[in-house]
């Protein structure tokens, strides 16, 4: 560990008084798990790290390899703005997971997203990222769900509570050394999304897990439930987690190419193309529940159909319009993940399928210029358009038969993220709804 940041932190916690320090690292699902220190303990910690008992986390261990060690990254330490400062504050700190030996723990979803960023490192380049996670606001958690407003996309609605809630949680995002780009009511009932200035991967999965804790905690402070799932009203727009991309050489934007008309260059287009060839079988780690398959329909401005456009919304990838001077801006927007995944992971096997266009120097053809949706099945076919899976048994057996899906992941989260989705769809095919009660029941 950098002496520097050590010291940096040991000064911060005094200067702040802080008394308790809570070390953050997430599961295999994209939960976030918090253990609690005192500042007494804090020198050792960053030191030693602390042990925990790895077989009580969801994909880490089993129980006879239980003992893990979580080691605080000092460059992620802050102070925790909805804890009071008076009289003692709160901190956190992100961890890498080690086993007892001191390497890098496979299972740990922190660590996968290093693996994945070396390898873009090896190939010469930086993968930044831009999500932007949409949310709901709802006045409880109990069906049935009560929004705040009914205001639409960009909606400024007079003395409406959830504007208070946007600012709040974006003043407590700066404290916390996260900067907003910009926020707005988005285009369903009480939906809202704060987008996050583009950063490094690892830093802004990091920033992505603290967001959906901060935009919970904020609400809870106003009285009211945030939710990031997927679809929690079926008719209108469900949350997304449309993923902005790109690559850099140093200072030089590697996607960018000016003699281009889309101003794309080979490794934009080798990267588009890695992201449609693979999006069906990486679609289980970027929409990763049962529910997230109500969003993927039709209708609602999720994508379902494997294909890329320049400015148009409706499609799987898109290519925002070139601003003159701008090169740095030229991105590519990935638009099937929803908020709800993991995002270590979700940055993880993207990136992997964009670099394996690159490496095999996969081609994409024209934009689409019409609405693949109204396309029939066998114009989609010609032009060689894949079909996202339409629920989550779809999506494990297409991602379980994925070598790139394995090695993006790594064993040991593959197999553990693949046997807990099979359980999750097993638990849901079994039920007996209270859709089919009403459906069938008076008639059957």
């Amino acid at each position: 560990m950098d002496e520097g940041s050590r010291e940096y932190v040991l000064n911060a916690a005094k200067e702040h008084r802080v008394k308790f320090i809570r070390l953050w690292f997430t599961d295999i699902l994209g939960f976030l798990k918090s253990v609690a220190i005192t500042v007494e303990q804090l020198e050792e910690a960053l030191e030693e790290g602390v042990g925990f008992d790895g077989s009580s986390v969801e994909g880490f261990a089993r129980i006879d390899e239980s003992d893990m060690i979580a080691m605080p990254d000092p460059t992620t330490f802050q102070l925790l703005p909805w804890r009071p400062r008076e009289p003692e504050a709160v901190a956190r700190m992100f961890c890498d997971i080690l086993e007892p030996n001191g390497r890098p723990y496979q299972g740990d979803p922190r660590w996968v997203l290093k693996r994945n960023l070396k390898r873009a490192s090896d190939m010469g380049y930086t993968f930044y990222v831009s999500p932007e996670l949409e949310f709901f606001y709802f006045k409880g958690p109990t069906p049935p769900l009560e929004p705040l407003d009914y205001g639409g996309y960009f909606d400024q609605t007079p003395l409406d509570v959830a504007s208070d809630l946007r600012r709040d949680t974006v003043l407590a995002l700066e404290k916390l050394g996260i900067q907003v780009e910009h926020s707005h009511h988005e285009g369903a009932p009480s939906q809202h999304e704060i987008d996050l200035t583009y950063t490094d991967a690892l830093t802004m999965a990091d920033n992505a897990m603290t967001y959906r804790i901060v935009v919970k905690e904020v609400a809870l402070k106003h009285g009211v439930y945030a939710t990031f799932m997927p679809k929690p009203i079926s008719g209108i727009n469900g949350n997304g987690m449309h993923t902005h991309q790109s690559l850099f050489r140093g200072d030089r934007n590697a996607l960018f190419d000016p003699d281009d008309r889309y101003h794309l260059s080979k490794v934009a287009r080798g990267y588009i193309a890695g992201l449609l060839r693979h999006a069906p079988e990486i679609t289980l780690i970027t929409n990763q529940w049962i529910n997230s398959y109500k969003r993927l329909v039709p209708g609602y401005e999720a994508p379902i159909y494997a294909s890329w456009a320049v400015v148009n919304r409706a499609d799987l990838v898109r290519v925002p319009a070139y601003k003159p001077g701008k090169e740095n801006a030229i991105r590519i927007e990935y638009r099937s993940p929803d908020p709800a995944c993991n995002p270590y992971l979700a940055f993880s096997v993207m990136l992997a399928a964009g670099l394996d266009g690159i490496e095999k120097g996969y081609e994409i053809g024209p934009p689409s210029s019409r609405n693949v949706a109204e396309m029939t099945n066998e114009e989609r076919a010609r032009l060689g358009i894949q079909t996202l899976p339409e629920d989550l048994s779809e999506a494990i057996k297409l991602a379980e038969g994925s070598a790139l899906v394995r090695e993006a992941l790594g064993d040991h989260v593959f197999t553990k993220f693949i046997e807990n989705k099979k359980i999750e769809w097993e638990n849901y095919r079994t039920q007996v709804t209270s859709y089919e009660l009403e459906k069938y029941l008076s008639i059957l």
